[in-house]
């Protein structure tokens, strides 16, 4: 499993993880496409915000290796904001390479992609 090196582990102050520290002994959490409904928590939705602005500070447009990020996190962007980059896909590999659809997740989450935007 690969370590994003310089990746943030979670949102400061909260306990909204972005990264997990080592692989599931039971086996690999899959990815799979949550759907985010208007009635979520704004502390959810700021998770939602900080963590895509942290994808995007690391990779950018570039496919990258799932690697150490937590399954939760992603899957709640995954099949929208954050999509496969190989075809065919397993949801259930670290070394699984993803992409963010930056034109998804502009629409999506416009302050991610702002500088002056703080979490």
């Amino acid at each position: 499993m690969l370590k994003h090196r310089g990746f943030p582990g979670r949102l400061p102050g909260t306990d909204s993880q972005f990264t997990i520290r080592r692989p599931n002994p039971k086996g690999v959490t899959p990815l799979t496409r949550r759907e985010r409904f208007r009635d979520r928590r704004s502390a959810d939705r700021k998770a939602d915000t900080a963590f895509l602005a942290a994808l995007w500070e690391h990779f950018g447009d570039a496919p990258f290796e799932r690697g150490n990020l937590d399954a939760g996190r992603l899957s709640w962007l995954f099949g929208r904001e954050v999509v496969p980059a190989t075809d065919p896909f397993d949801p259930a590999d670290y070394d699984a390479l993803l992409q963010i659809d930056e034109a998804v997740a502009r629409a999506s989450f416009p302050d991610a992609f702002d500088p002056d935007w703080t979490p």
